[in-house]
């Protein structure tokens, strides 16, 4: 297998803060590579570099076999692409805002082009949405139109910069199924930044973690998340991680986190544990589901964020979880501060990390 990119000893500052420090890192050529590490942790900036937006202070970059150096930065934006996890669209519709990089290549028709874009929106679920103003869009349909635009330039490397933080279940699921599609049919290779631990571990074969700029470590999705590793406990971002005493019960395990809080796992490890729940894993509802789920707690709504498309619930069982809703559903449950809901999720939304 050859690698598409290498980086040698890459170090990037910013006056006397170095984002990236001593990166050495090889991105290999059709595969799914995963930048995972906390917000701050030096993914975009490596991102930037990698997409020829930015040069590095010190150390080397390869494309192939060509370095890129500073007046090769041009070389690389043509084989490369990055997907900002916000983007930026010109005020017309969502044609124009895809077609805009294709009516740049002189020997594409205006059929073509017009083929290209349709195609584009088919992949990304959004037929039909052609004449749509892009900024009227949500912000999920935003995204997906930013993947269509990015798709449509056909480059030989694709960087996504968190590309389904704080958006909803269901364009979360369209995109990172766009994702595997595109390098499973296509063999485009793909960079992807994420503090998402489970969307490392499901697209990826390959994750490098980084933590405070630097790369400490770069193994197989077995390697990273098969056994417990100190690195991912260290995540700014990481919420709803409990730890406990964990006790085999039939093929499965519970661990006891404290005399008010008991979670059920699909696992089954014995002993001191530190495991991790996803806020979208977790179901919310006014009054307990009737379901397979194992865990069922009632607890009090403390906090509440809005993200846009979404809300966060910051929810009181004992322990605090952070749980992930519609705006929608906010309001049809009419849930405000101190209401009283109740948390839902299966044995194997549970992590061991």
């Amino acid at each position: 297998m050859s690698d598409i990119m290498q980086l040698r000893n890459v170090w990037k500052s910013f006056g006397r803060l170095n984002a990236l420090q001593n990166v050495n890192l090889q991105i290999a050529r059709g595969k799914v590579t995963t930048l995972l590490g906390p917000s701050g942790s030096g993914k975009t900036t490596l991102l930037r570099i990698l997409a020829g937006l930015d040069i590095p202070t010190r150390g080397t970059v390869f494309f192939e076999r060509t370095q890129i150096t500073e007046d090769k930065q041009s070389f690389l934006r043509q084989k490369a692409t990055l997907v900002f996890q916000k983007s930026l669209f010109f005020d017309t519709t969502v044609f124009n805002n895809i077609a805009y990089g294709l009516k740049t290549k002189d020997y594409l028709s205006k059929e073509e082009i017009c083929n290209k874009v349709s195609e584009m929106l088919t992949l990304v679920r959004l037929e039909g949405f052609e004449q749509r103003r892009t900024k009227k869009l949500s912000g999920g349909e935003q995204q997906r139109v930013s993947l269509a635009r990015a798709l449509a330039l056909g480059r030989e490397l694709l960087l996504l910069d968190e590309p389904t933080v704080n958006l909803d279940p269901k364009n979360v699921s369209i995109i990172e199924e766009t994702i595997q599609r595109v390098n499973q049919e296509e063999k485009t290779t793909i960079v992807l930044a994420t503090h998402n631990l489970f969307q490392a571990e499901s697209i990826s074969k390959k994750v490098a973690l980084i933590i405070e700029g630097t790369v400490k470590q770069v193994g197989t999705n077995h390697e990273i998340f098969g056994k417990s590793n100190k690195y991912l406990t260290s995540f700014a971002r990481l919420e709803n991680v409990f730890s406990g005493t964990s006790k085999n019960s039939k093929g499965t395990s519970v661990i006891v986190v404290n005399q008010q809080l008991s979670i059920e796992t699909a696992f089954n490890r014995a002993g001191k544990v530190t495991v991790h729940v996803r806020p979208e894993d977790i179901l919310v509802s006014t009054k307990p589901i009737i379901s397979s789920a194992r865990n069922v707690f009632k607890g009090i709504i403390v906090g509440i964020t809005d993200l846009g498309s979404i809300t966060k619930l910051t929810v009181d069982t004992g322990k605090k979880f952070s749980v992930q809703i519609t705006k929608k559903s906010l309001t049809e449950m009419k849930l405000s501060v101190g209401s009283e809901v109740f948390l839902t999720f299966k044995a194997s939304s549970v992590r061991l990390i």
